[in-house]
């Protein structure tokens, strides 16, 4: 097709479907009349047909168009406007979100590791319905890295953030970091993407991670979160001082052992730091982003990540008591960690139920399926991916979904050494990882 005017210049991917917003669309059925470049609306509002409009156009340039061309669909002025309102949004959100569910038809889905893997997330939308009144969205983070749509998928969330603030909830992953995406590819991804105005759009996307808020509790039910608990920093009196430096922290492992931390110290602790640190006062986000279950009893660190902690279903069954929870729902955990943790199940489902104890159970789920994209070795794990529906009256009950990956994929090269970067985050660089004490 082919026109003078290049404002009215439409895409290869021209089409007259009609798509409702009762719909759960496939990308291939969406209204697919799509003008590029997309423009950024007027009023600020984004509507439905936008969002269709955005999954139409990353869906056909991600199979027809190389990854330097995606400015030529969605320009540096529409990702700057999106990010903006976005992160506006973000920030004055508490790091412990309260999700109420609007009445007695609504659902929750709560969706774990994505890790770029756009056609998955787009199959997912098409599988469990786009958000809607009385549709609610929880992510639990790892939205990008080693998946080779990272960038885009990010900023489809993000739309639907900007769309629907209160159906729509964001969590930071520990991807959602500079060490992680330095390592992992996403910053490569978006260099490759976005060329002389790569390092501006990465920039921008570091100060949207930091806004993004580390936990949510459902229907005072369900509490989500990307890695899971964390512990209590003890706050104890000096003798020297008076006023706001009566305070210390006190962190010597000798003088007081680790114990669980409570939501309200969660609602305090400081989420706007690129890599959240595994030492000083301010440990709680590295906990929430990278800590494990384990089948031992207690809270310990997390030798394995270096950063986090391990806890045990005594720990699990001590928060959802206290707390008068009955579900912990978080991540995480692909099939390639989980084959290195004796004790747990696999991850061929996209989801395993780690603890059962007498208040409640804790739940890993996992979304991106045959993960990682990109492996050194022949055999893969072949795993699916899962989310969690949860539904009326009391919302834990949890209905598990799997889903196959999407094939074939579209063919791409990988934007990271990924036969000699570790798939599960193991063995970290901590002293890359400079802390903000």
């Amino acid at each position: 097709m082919s026109t003078d005017d290049d404002s009215n210049n439409i895409s290869p991917i021209a089409g007259d479907a009609d798509v409702s917003s009762s719909d759960n669309p496939s990308p291939s059925s969406l209204p697919l009349a799509v003008p590029v470049p997309l423009t950024w609306p007027s009023d600020g509002q984004l509507s439905l047909d936008w969002i269709q409009h955005l999954i139409s156009a990353f869906d056909w340039s991600s199979k027809n168009l190389p990854p330097s061309s995606l400015p030529s669909l969605f320009p540096v002025p529409v990702f700057d406007a999106l990010v903006l309102t976005a992160s506006k949004i973000l920030h004055k959100e508490p790091n412990c979100l309260r999700i109420e569910t609007p009445d007695t038809d609504s659902t929750v889905v709560v969706v774990g590791d994505l890790h770029g893997q756009l056609h998955d997330l787009l199959f997912l939308f098409q599988d469990a319905g786009f958000p809607s009144e009385n549709r609610i969205f929880v992510f639990n983070g790892d939205y990008v890295d080693r998946g080779a749509w990272g960038l885009e998928t990010f900023l489809l969330l993000l739309a639907w953030k900007v769309c629907m603030p209160h159906r729509v909830y964001l969590l930071r992953g520990n991807h959602e970091s500079k060490y992680c995406t330095s390592t992992y590819g996403f910053e490569k991804e978006v260099l490759a993407k976005y060329g002389d105005k790569g390092k501006h759009v990465y920039r921008k996307c570091l100060g949207c991670f930091e806004g993004l808020p580390l936990a949510s509790i459902i229907a005072e039910r369900v509490y989500t979160a990307h890695g899971g608990l964390f512990r209590s920093i003890t706050v104890t009196p000096s003798k020297r001082t008076k006023g706001k430096k009566n305070r210390r922290i006190n962190l010597d492992p000798e003088a007081n052992a680790l114990c669980l931390g409570s939501l309200e110290e969660l609602s305090k602790a400081r989420r706007s730091v690129l890599d959240p640190p595994w030492e000083g006062h301010n440990l709680i986000p590295g906990d929430v982003l990278w800590s494990d279950p384990s089948m031992k009893p207690g809270l310990s660190p997390n030798k394995e990540r270096g950063i986090g902690l391990l806890w045990g279903p005594d720990c699990t069954e001590e928060f959802l008591k206290k707390f008068k929870l009955k579900l912990i729902i978080r991540s995480h955990e692909g099939p390639d960690a989980r084959e290195k943790r004796p004790g747990l199940a696999g991850m061929d489902e996209g989801y395993t139920i780690d603890h059962d104890v007498e208040s409640g159970k804790l739940i890993t789920v996992f979304s991106a399926p045959d993960y990682p994209q990109f492996q050194a070795t022949e055999e893969r794990y072949n795993n699916k991916g899962a989310y969690v529906v949860l539904k009326p009256p009391d919302f834990d009950s949890p209905e598990f979904r799997s889903f196959e990956a999407v094939t074939p994929r579209p063919k791409v090269n990988p934007y990271y050494d990924f036969e000699d970067v570790i798939d599960s985050d193991e063995d970290l660089d901590l002293a890359s990882m400079v802390p903000d004490l």
